[in-house]
């Protein structure tokens, strides 16, 4: 690819490794005028990249590589143009968190190396160009490509890896990446997870949480002396709850009935747990006996007058 500028001025190698700073060797730096036309070169290149493989927009460009720890492989050609030389093409690679799948259906988390954009200009394609650029970024990387992961290849790159380094046939994938049988055999045991499974939710618990509130509040609501002492947890806050207190007339003692709105109060023959009703069917009874000891007892006293230590000791 031609600029009307020289190449070889913006970038002194053969092969350039940009970043963030869009720094190409010594020669760039601290000044503003090469590093633009660095960015010119880059984004025509990515905008050359996503026509050739019929994307909407471009993956590739100066702004992107800014604002991502990403690096970029820039392969020239310094004697064609007239010695200003041409840009061929450029590789982007950059470490990306995946949640991959292995032979077995596993879940693998892991954090490879990816090859995130590739590409070789039309006119000079199948002269080794791409083969020079590819093994270039592994021996600057150290790795071997099949510890590496594919963003979205193209037909042409998948045939590009199998050729040349024999990486078929791949570990399918939820997501657009490509792995090949051997990131999972090669790789170091501390760079691959295994994502752990999510547990399964407890069974419900056959019990019913407002029949249990129905039993407290009908205790609550038992005439004194019969009624429970008071606890922390037994607060008088439920709009239900009327122990009535020493002072109070036996004959508002007895039990009183849940308006119909009172949750677990209806007065339709709803179906309870047997259970339940037993324990309401006891206490009911009970409630009766100690109410007719309770009027035997207090027969023939004032009524003004509170209750003797005798008589509350035979109704205990």
């Amino acid at each position: 690819m031609e600029f009307p500028f020289d190449i070889n001025q913006l970038f002194s190698e053969r092969v350039s490794v940009l970043d963030q700073t869009l720094v190409a060797g010594r020669t760039s730096t601290g000044m503003p005028q090469l590093q633009a036309r660095i960015a010119t070169v880059i984004d025509e290149l990515g905008r050359a990249s996503a026509k050739a493989q019929q994307l909407p927009a471009s993956i590739t460009s100066a702004s992107k590589l800014q604002s991502q720890r990403h690096q970029l492989y820039l392969l020239k050609d310094g004697e064609s143009n007239g010695g200003r030389g041409v840009a061929v093409g450029f590789l982007k690679v950059g470490y990306k968190k995946l949640f991959l799948l292995d032979r077995q259906g596993v879940h693998i988390e892991a954090e490879p190396l990816c090859v995130l954009d590739f590409y070789i200009a039309e006119g000079v394609q199948r002269h080794g160009y791409g083969l020079e650029l590819f093994n270039f970024m592994l021996q600057h990387k150290n790795l071997e490509p099949v510890v590496m992961a594919y963003d979205r290849p193209s037909p042409k790159f998948q045939s590009f890896l199998a050729k040349h380094y024999s990486l078929t046939p791949s570990v399918p994938q939820a997501n657009n990446f490509v792995v090949f049988e051997g990131f999972f055999l090669n790789r170091p045991a501390a760079q691959l997870r295994k994502v752990p499974l999510r547990k399964p939710n407890g069974d419900i618990k056959p019990y019913s949480l407002m029949e249990r509130e129905v039993v407290l509040r009908e205790q609550l609501a038992r005439p004194w002396p019969f009624a429970p002492p008071h606890s922390p947890q037994r607060s008088v806050s439920s709009r239900c709850s009327h122990s009535l207190s020493v002072g109070s007339s036996p004959s508002r003692g007895l039990p009183r009935t849940f308006p119909a709105s009172a949750p677990g109060g209806s007065r339709d023959p709803s179906p309870q747990s047997p259970l339940i009703e037993r324990c309401r069917a006891r206490r009911s009874s009970r409630d009766l006996l100690s109410v007719g000891l309770w009027t035997r007892t207090t027969q023939g006293q004032s009524r003004a007058g509170d209750l003797s230590q005798s008589s509350y000791q035979a109704v205990l």
